[in-house]
């Protein structure tokens, strides 16, 4: 085309007044109700038992891909989530939302969803299938019985205790003073008292062993009671999650579950400080001269202990039978690492990081070798270094005239804490340097966290 045609054209559309011919608009697609549903029900199960929300959104987006639902768009936080889909040709968007409201850790369930949404990604999974399958992991059960998973938290204790330097009388003392904690906070549950005041009681109750077993003339017995005690209620789940939902751009889920773990750390250390409280005053004689600290050689009993630690945790959290043997060497190999790093004059701190580090690189990889969530292998693992003992020395320093020192304890209980999400995390993206594809064969690529924003 010469330049003189090519001018007249230009000419003649600049001046022409006449509307121009609309483009023809694609065909509608068809958005099957049935899918949204399958989106929205295994999002809110995934959700609720305990995953990320990157992984929810990953899942989710998956199965829109899988089932044909055209430009989906998915929002998920922590109480509520939401699909919608575009149809096109200026037909109104198919939207479906659901709340979350109850949260309740089932890492059986999280494992047979993974694997559902992993089928159906490579086109091996009916729609109808898929929700029978669904359905029946709804109705179905946990692999432990009830009674065990509610014994577990006193295992936990039990475990701790031993860890932090306790004998069996000790550990018995933690298992009953725990379960009774528990069981009355499940009393306050089903009259309707809020979960901070639950977890408040129940702090309280294993704080109060303690404060009686220092009474009876035993005060070097007593810290190890509470640090297991306490070690069964702190938040380690939500504590990835939140770190995790941090690192992946998810800030508003990540400002919750953050909000979340602080609420809960602030019950225990106020049921913590209100027995220490009390004690003192009725000159009970509580000071930090007994609290244990972090031994620098590795003992048989101490290794059996730590792995029991994160076994227990395990099944507390309903997680599959075959995770078992995988919890019981990464807590031993997390209090391993911590203690060999102490032992060479490494901050708890860093010694925590660097252990969480470790056991986050395994656990991402044999999660992914399996096919299988990550979470079920990493929050038992670091069970072992939760800060129990810290946080009983703040509020004992706190309550016998050292408050500078106690506000020092409890920052650095806070510091290990945050630590041991960081460096789990840490761990998961160190072996996400090195994969090919993601849980539905998205990419690395796709993934938000990954987008180049330099925080504008």
């Amino acid at each position: 085309m010469g330049a003189a045609e090519r001018l007249r054209r230009t000419w003649h559309v600049l001046w022409d007044g006449s509307p121009p011919e609309p483009l023809e608009d694609e065909p509608s697609e068809v958005v099957d109700p049935r899918a949204v549903d399958l989106v929205l029900r295994v999002g809110e199960l995934l959700l609720a038992s305990g995953e990320t929300t990157e992984r929810v959104n990953e899942a989710m987006l998956g199965l829109a891909v899988a089932y044909e639902l055209p430009r989906c768009e998915v929002q998920v936080t922590l109480t509520s989530i939401l699909v919608s889909s575009h149809p096109g040709k200026g037909a109104p968007p198919v939207t479906g939302s659901r709340a979350i409201r109850r949260r309740t850790p089932a890492y059986w369930r999280l494992t047979k969803l993974h694997a559902l949404v992993q089928e159906a990604s490579i086109g091996m999974l009916e729609l109808d299938e898929a929700h029978k399958l669904l359905a029946e992991m709804k109705r179905g059960r946990g692999p432990y019985p009830p009674w065990l998973i509610v014994a577990s938290l006193g295992l936990i204790a039990a475990s701790a205790s031993v860890l932090s330097g306790g004998g069996f009388l000790v550990a018995g003392t933690a298992f009953v003073a725990t379960l009774l904690g528990d069981r009355t906070a499940a009393a306050l549950a089903r009259r309707g008292i809020a979960e901070f005041f639950q977890l408040t009681v129940a702090a309280a109750i294993g704080a109060a062993a303690a404060a009686i077993v220092v009474a009876a003339g035993n005060p070097q017995h007593a810290s190890t009671i509470v640090t297991g005690a306490i070690l069964a209620l702190l938040p380690g789940r939500p504590l990835v999650a939140s770190i995790q939902d941090g690192i992946t751009g998810d800030l508003v889920s990540a400002a919750a579950r953050g909000l979340e773990v602080f609420f809960m750390i602030a019950a225990i250390v106020a049921g913590l400080g209100a027995v220490v409280y009390v004690a003192v005053n009725v000159n009970v004689p509580i000071d930090v001269s007994h609290l244990p600290t972090a031994p620098v050689t590795l003992k048989p009993v101490q290794l059996m202990a730590a792995a029991a630690v994160s076994v227990t945790f395990a099944v507390s959290l309903a997680a599959p039978r075959d995770v078992l043997l995988a919890s019981a060497l990464g807590g031993a190999l997390i209090w391993t690492i911590y203690v060999l790093l102490r032992g060479w004059n490494v901050p708890p701190v860093l010694a925590s990081a660097m252990a969480a580090i470790v056991v986050g690189v395994l656990a991402n990889w044999l999660a992914r070798r399996h096919g299988a969530p990550v979470m079920p292998y990493v929050v038992p693992a670091i069970g072992p270094l939760l800060p129990g003992t810290a946080l009983y020395r703040g509020m004992v320093e706190l309550n016998t005239g050292s408050p500078q020192s106690g506000v020092l304890s409890l920052i650095g209980a806070l510091s290990v804490a945050l630590a041991l999400g960081a460096g789990v995390n840490l761990g998961g993206e160190l072996v996400r340097a090195f994969q090919h594809v993601g849980l539905t064969a998205g990419g690395r690529w796709t993934r938000p966290a990954a987008r180049r924003t330099r925080g504008f």
